[in-house]
């Protein structure tokens, strides 16, 4: 009875797996050249950079009343 059994339970993981696979990861087909896409990339962490030191500037005026936890490493 095992070796039949096993045979089924391959087949549903296997379909199990892929479902999971196809549900998740990024495509890398969004219809832009490596250019355009580099551009965009480069803009995102621009923006990103920008609100992080905003974030930064804001709390180093606010008078650092938060817990105190701006010293880790």
């Amino acid at each position: 009875m095992g070796l039949c059994s096993r045979g089924s339970q391959r087949e549903r993981d296997r379909e199990r797996a892929q479902a999971r696979a196809g549900g998740k990861g990024k495509t890398k087909d969004d219809g832009l050249t490596p250019e355009q896409r580099r551009e965009r990339d480069a803009k995102a962490l621009q923006e990103k950079a920008a609100k992080k030191a905003a974030q930064a500037a804001g709390a180093a005026t606010s008078g650092g009343g938060g817990k105190g936890n701006n010293n880790k490493k």
